[in-house]
């Protein structure tokens, strides 16, 4: 299937060696070498191969150029619904990583192509889980709206639920904690951030582990915050500095003379 990029794929031991291998790496902030493994002369392994380089950039903000090259490979090897839809949701969410990343102004694109996927992945389809999240992303970071992100946030996260994808009901349970924390919602938004940090552990996605780590921090009282966003840092160093926006999180307040 065109979703599996995202999804957790290589996790379990009866897993195909390829995936596993490509899971172990990407897990460790190794996209490039786990997209070495995929040679991309099929819709599916394309469009894996795109998600990790797309990711790269999320998490790097490097890799632009070959992320770009590997999305028009799949979009060229997109033949039916659920590709072209699997590919425009890829196009959507480089755009919106450079958007964010303030690398160039894409917003009008990420909306577009995301608004192409939504007509060509229908609801109910196992890639409909991902659209949606990533229409949330969209919401909640460049159009501000809290109220959008979290319903497709809550769609996205009933369908991951639905389709047995833990690594999205990772990202489902951490950015609806968000939300609530910005709100008040303290004891929900801890348990969402404890249950996000709970998945990734589980599933050894070491190079997601440090962002959990820091968002349950933001929910905890001291000294367990101290604690948390310590061994976010150490994460973070072990990975080279992956994700590159984790270091304004992680940057100790400067001290009071």
């Amino acid at each position: 299937m065109a979703h599996t990029a995202m999804s957790g794929i290589g996790t379990s031991a009866g897993d195909d060696p390829v995936q596993t291998a490509v899971w172990r790496l990407r897990s460790r902030a190794c996209w490039t070498d786990a997209a070495a493994l995929l040679d991309p002369v099929t819709a599916a392994s394309a469009l894996q191969r795109t998600a990790l380089l797309v990711e790269k950039c999320l998490y790097t903000e490097q890799g632009w150029d070959e992320a770009e090259d590997a999305l028009r490979t799949a979009e060229a090897l997109a033949h039916t619904d659920d590709e072209r839809g699997a590919a425009a949701c890829e196009r959507g969410y480089l755009a919106y990583a450079a958007t964010l990343h303030s690398v160039r102004d894409r917003a009008d694109e990420a909306r577009a192509a995301l608004g192409r996927a939504a007509a060509l992945i229908p609801p109910g389809a196992v890639g409909r889980a991902l659209l949606d999240f990533r229409r949330g992303l969209l919401a909640e970071n460049l159009t501000r709206s809290p109220q959008a992100a979290r319903a497709a946030y809550r769609r996205a996260h009933a369908a991951a639920t639905a389709h047995s994808d833990p690594l999205l009901l990772s990202s489902t349970w951490r950015h609806l904690a968000g939300l609530a924390l910005r709100e008040g919602e303290v004891a929900e938004a801890r348990h969402g951030f404890a249950e996000s940090l709970r998945i990734r552990e589980e599933l050894g996605y070491l190079v997601g582990t440090a962002p959990a780590l820091a968002s349950l921090a933001d929910a905890e009282a001291e000294p367990e915050a101290s604690r948390l966003r310590e061994e976010a840092r150490r994460l973070f160093r072990l990975l080279g500095g992956v994700p590159t926006w984790l270091a304004r999180q992680l940057t100790p307040p400067a001290a009071t003379a």
